[in-house]
């Protein structure tokens, strides 16, 4: 198998693996605390192959695929990836070359305007407003972020992709 066409099928894996884990059931009590992996999957690809790989129709569609998985207002999750998408391939030249510890506050902020955006979509479809703790997932993908990142380019580069 060629180098680009291994290539495209382990991003096209890291993706579909991101919805996988997104399915996953945890129980009521954890929930709260679940990531939100595929912006993070999304996030280190607009980070590591810029406009290459992920622009902005792609994470449409992306988060197209995540609403009709997940049963949400189809476009929620299309909204919110295509806006963090966009700011991430805006400051891409500048959080790529941050220490660790930058990229992981940068993924935070940009999580926690994903959930502002969250909030206020729902409170346009007229749902009430979510408990303190529904605010904690941005911590937990910001704590799981350097990890996710590590592994990601590490095998990436294992398998000399580019």
């Amino acid at each position: 198998m060629s180098r680009q066409r291994l290539s495209f099928w382990w991003f096209v894996g890291t993706l579909a693996a991101s919805l996988v884990l997104m399915l996953v059931p945890l129980p009521h009590v954890l929930d709260a605390f679940k990531p939100y992996w595929p912006a993070l999957v999304l996030l280190y690809w607009a980070l590591e192959s810029g406009e290459q790989r992920v622009t902005l129709g792609l994470a449409f569609l992306f988060g197209l695929c995540a609403d009709l998985l997940t049963g949400v207002l189809l476009g929620e999750q299309a909204v919110r990836l295509c806006v963090l998408v966009f700011i991430a391939l805006r400051f891409r030249s500048r959080l790529r070359f941050f220490p660790m510890w930058q990229q992981t506050l940068a993924v935070l902020a940009l999580l926690l305007n994903d959930r502002f955006l969250l909030l206020v979509v729902r409170a346009f479809a007229g749902e009430s407003t979510p408990p303190a703790l529904w605010w904690a997932s941005p911590f937990v993908s910001a704590v799981l972020w350097p990890f996710l990142f590590l592994l990601l380019d590490d095998l990436r580069m294992r398998l000399r992709l580019q």
